[in-house]
């Protein structure tokens, strides 16, 4: 047989074997059941109904919502085998159809923020997610409901509030919304990055950082600056933040202040030309330090201890 065939063979043997791998381990079979009764009392007598059908008849213009979002399309393929579609999320139901005033049957995701949690958490608990439970978002009080929403399809991806990741995160962090329509910013306005770029919304590190650290995660896309360098700038090393603010500043490169006057908040001591006491022109013109000291995060030139080369 040809080595072509072969190879579509295989690779389609394993596409069928990731596909049916995801689907156990995170739609049909929940990577983590709920005890419902411990969650929410009023499910202590309750039974799966495991009907659609029974939903639908009432909850009609929900469902047609429903249907367009991702949930929808994976349990489509692989609906759970002992809960049901809607139960799956909204927990056993029995007594909610044999009662439908009951005030007592309020859904588990509707009564607490770590109750919500749960509820997504029994099949979004790995990769990104593992850090939730440690993470800022989570002490809070916030819910996956505070990002995502559910029912309704409102973004392209991850079923977000809004229509992308950073106009859901603006729903909280209006300063940092701010600082992007400043001069100088990261390209998220211009829809090249957003929040996510740089952040972890699910994680536990400091500031939700995608990595580590703050350098690590500048050295993403700014490879170039990581170095090992022969002549190392110490405040770069330690962290970009040093010297740049990330979400945005009115000078350029992002920098926290002034050229000039960000090198003299470190190097302080006198008899260099470009010291403002000593009234050049350099200095209110904006010819900063920079000028001479062009490898600011480092340099690998044998004459570049002074990172003017």
């Amino acid at each position: 047989m040809p080595r072509r065939y072969w190879s579509g063979l295989i690779f389609a043997t394993g596409v069928l074997a990731l596909a049916s791998g995801w689907a156990v381990a995170g739609v049909k079979t929940p990577k983590k059941p709920i005890n419902w009764a411990a969650l929410n009392p009023a499910f202590a007598d309750a039974t799966f109904v495991n009907d659609p059908e029974t939903c639908r008849n009432c909850h009609e213009d929900a469902m047609r919502d429903y249907a367009v979002t991702r949930h929808a399309k994976a349990f489509a393929v692989a609906p759970p085998a002992t809960t049901g579609e809607c139960e799956a999320c909204h927990g056993p139901r029995s007594r909610h159809v044999e009662q439908l005033e009951s005030p007592t049957l309020t859904l588990a995701a509707e009564r607490a923020s770590a109750m919500q949690s749960a509820v997504c958490l029994q099949c979004h608990e790995g990769g990104a997610r593992m850090g939730w439970k440690a993470g800022a978002h989570q002490a809070n009080d916030m819910s996956c409901a505070s990002c995502h929403t559910v029912m309704t399809a409102k973004s392209e991806r991850a079923l977000l509030a809004k229509a992308t990741a950073s106009d859901t995160c603006y729903q909280c962090h209006a300063a940092v919304r701010a600082d992007l329509n400043k001069m100088s910013h990261h390209p998220v306005r211009e829809g090249r990055l957003d929040c996510a770029s740089c952040h972890n919304p699910h994680g536990s590190t400091p500031a939700l950082l995608a990595k580590n650290t703050v350098n690590d995660t500048c050295y993403a896309c700014h490879a170039e600056k990581r170095g090992p360098f022969v002549w190392e700038h110490p405040p770069a090393r330690e962290s970009c933040l040093n010297c740049h603010t990330p979400h945005g500043s009115n000078q350029r490169n992002l920098l926290a202040s002034k050229d000039p006057f960000l090198c003299l908040s470190c190097h302080s001591y006198g008899g260099h030309i470009n010291l403002p006491r000593y009234n050049r022109v350099s200095n209110p013109y904006g010819n900063g330090c920079s000028n001479c000291h062009v490898s600011t995060h480092g340099s690998n030139h044998p004459s570049g201890a002074k990172l003017t080369r």
